[in-house]
């Protein structure tokens, strides 16, 4: 059975493209390959993209992932900073 595919708007690919950002930056993170600074940007982009989800319960699910990685992430930095 196929999966229902959401049309893309504007904040749901903003969504979408913040939560591939969030391994991205963890890893970079981790591996000393991102620097607090740039890591920082990504992560308030990543929040931004959190400000105004619409009601649909798919992208509501998809906001709460990118800010439970937004916690990690922030948690990371503080250790680092």
């Amino acid at each position: 059975m196929s999966q229902k595919i959401h049309p893309s708007t504007p904040e749901i690919n903003r969504l979408r493209a913040a939560a591939a950002l969030i391994p991205i930056i963890e890893s970079g993170l981790l591996e000393s390959r991102l620097s607090v600074e740039r890591a920082a940007l990504m992560a308030s982009f990543c929040e931004w993209t959190t400000e105004n989800v619409p009601d649909d319960p798919e992208v509501v699910k998809l906001a709460e992932t990118v800010g439970n990685g937004l916690k990690r992430i922030k948690m990371a930095l503080s250790a680092v900073a």
